[in-house]
Formats: structure tokens, sequence, C-alpha cells
């Protein structure tokens, strides 16, 4: 009797903590998985750093993350630079424009990410520009060819900064399908949009593999404001 007993409790024993063991060994719904890749130059020989964003755009029936904008992004005028040389930001943010420098700066871009044009100030003074679209953003400064940065709105958090020859890892990607899209400094708008491909992300880690990107010759060449060369003579008031 007592055996039968046991061999009773047992089985109802292992019957209820069944359950709960198959439930372990389910992937959760809600879980997130990461996309991996790695970018390499197509061209042999040009390994320098090139800095690349690579970012994931959910389609039609997958959860976009937000990525609400918050506080103030500053892009600061010094010694004829902008720093930081690159940004990436959440759609509706502002940015800042102090000039730190002890002369004029005129900050513009012309691109279709941003279209602006805060005009001559001076030193100790500051504008700011609200980036009110998704886009890439080309910045120049009217006076100094030499000056140059990029400011990348996104809609998205789902996005990686990394460099030609690198590893990226976006994190916290809520399952389902996406488009991956490039910047890569240096490289025309349409080469990107060739470079841009679909991906289907499960709930766990998916990795690419190696991803050939045309490696450009540095920053795009442009113009003044007004679509002229710039005039390379120094001007002692700037």
């Amino acid at each position: 009797m007592m055996t039968h007993r046991l061999s009773h409790w047992m089985l109802c024993a292992a019957m209820l903590a069944a359950p709960t063991l198959f439930s372990q060994d389910l992937p959760h719904e809600s879980s997130s998985g990461e996309v991996h890749l790695h970018l390499v130059a197509s061209q042999p020989g040009k390994h320098r750093a090139v800095p690349v964003v690579v970012w994931l755009q959910p389609e039609a029936g997958t959860p976009s993350p937000a990525f609400p904008p918050r506080g103030h992004y500053t892009l600061l005028q010094k010694n004829r630079m902008f720093t930081p040389h690159l940004q990436v930001i959440p759609v509706g943010s502002v940015v800042q424009f102090p000039n730190a420098d002890p002369f004029f700066h005129n900050v513009f871009s012309l691109f279709d990410g941003k279209r602006f044009d805060l005009g001559l100030y001076e030193a100790g003074s500051s504008r700011s520009v609200t980036f009110s679209r998704e886009g890439v953003s080309y910045i120049f400064c009217n006076i100094h060819p030499e000056m140059s940065a990029v400011v990348l709105a996104l809609s998205t958090p789902l996005y990686a900064v990394e460099f030609v020859d690198a590893a990226f890892v976006i994190h916290d990607v809520p399952p389902g399908d996406y488009k991956l899209n490039f910047w890569v400094e240096g490289v025309p708008q349409p080469a990107l949009d060739g470079l841009a491909r679909h991906v289907h992300v499960p709930s766990h880690a998916v990795d690419l593999g190696n991803i050939s990107v045309p490696v450009g010759k540095g920053f795009l060449d442009h113009a003044n404001k007004f679509g002229d060369t710039y005039d390379r003579q120094p001007k002692a008031t700037y």
C-alpha cells in the first residue's frame, strides 16, 4: 500500500511540474532580437576611419519602438571645426550651434534632411535648429570651407554607429521585418540607397555576415550657400 501511494504521489508531482518545465523551453513572444553584421571596404587598401551608421526601419506590421526627442544637442564651433562631427538624433530634436571661436560663422545646410541658414553670427553667441524631418543633413560654414558635420535624424532607436571594417550590433530589436539602411561618409546617396536591404529579425540574434560597402574619398565636395566656389583668401574680420 505504501508503495502504491508513493507511486501515485510521484506521478501527480510529475504532472504538476511538467507544464512549468515545458514553458521554460519556449521562446517568449515579446523577447527581442539582435542584428549582427560586419562592414568591409569594397576597395582593397581603403581602411581609414570612415564613420558609418546602420539602422532598421520597421516595415508594415512590425512594431516601431518609440524614439522621442530628448533635451538639446550641441554642435560646437571651435578652432574652425564642428564638434562632434557626426550626431544621430531623434526626429524633432533641437540642436544648438554655439560659436566658441573669436570670429564669425555662418552655419547652413541645403540638403533634404533639414534646410536652414543661420546667417552670420559672432563669437559667444548661439543659434538653434529643430530637425523636424527624417534624413541626413550635411552641415557647413559659409565662411570656412574646411568645416563640416553631419546630423542624421531618425524615427527609430534601432541603429548603430561604427567605422568601416568594424562589427555592428543593433540591440533590443522587436521581432519582425525591417529595411536595413546605411550611411557611409563620402558615399553619394544613390549608392547608399543601393545598399539597403530587407531583413527578418526573429526573437534571437541574427548574423548577416560580411557586407561590402564603398568607401568614399572623404566628406562630399560642396559649394557655399550661394552655390559658388569658396573664396580661399582669408579675411581679417573672420
